[in-house]
């Protein structure tokens, strides 16, 4: 039987047509609230979520990248990188430098204030990721990867057709 409390949160008088409509409304309204919570948290670091993850890329991979590898290690589709390294370098928080041998390739790398933004930010949102899944168990944690594993596979899947 279909839960209540998402058909009572969104004030529904109907309910859903089915389960896989349900189940998407859920991941939608999920989704939102999440990364709602996450832009107030790093706006507060003067930061977008995208900018973060770009400066977190940049120091976990501890060297320079080209804008091609940042984008493949985006959590989201940024079809503009070169703007979000614009802004970044604006802000003293990443550098770029030209390849030598091919004037087309970019290096992007992370400067010193960048590295200090991640440290400082980092124990915060470490904290705040463990309070937006506190009610969930580790095998609860794992199960949940797991199920949205299989749905960005029909997604991939939907996509090919």
């Amino acid at each position: 039987m279909p839960s209540q409390n998402l058909q009572n949160e969104l004030h529904r008088k109907h309910p859903f047509a089915s389960l896989q409509q349900e189940a998407l409304v859920s991941l939608l309204r999920t989704g939102d609230q999440l990364e709602n919570r996450l832009v107030r948290f790093f706006r507060d670091h003067d930061l977008t979520l995208t900018q973060f993850n770009m400066l977190r890329i940049l120091q976990l991979e501890g060297r320079q990248l080209t804008c091609g590898e940042i984008k493949q290690q985006m959590i989201q589709v940024v079809p503009a990188i070169t703007g979000v390294v614009d802004r970044l370098e604006k802000q003293g928080r990443v550098e770029r430098q030209r390849c030598s041998s091919d004037r087309r390739v970019v290096y992007v790398s992370i400067t010193k204030q960048g590295q200090d933004v991640c440290k400082q930010a980092m124990p915060l949102l470490e904290k705040l990721e463990s309070t937006l899944l506190k009610r969930l168990t580790e095998k609860e944690l794992k199960q949940l990867i797991s199920l949205l594993e299989k749905s960005r596979q029909s997604l991939a899947e939907e996509e090919r057709q």
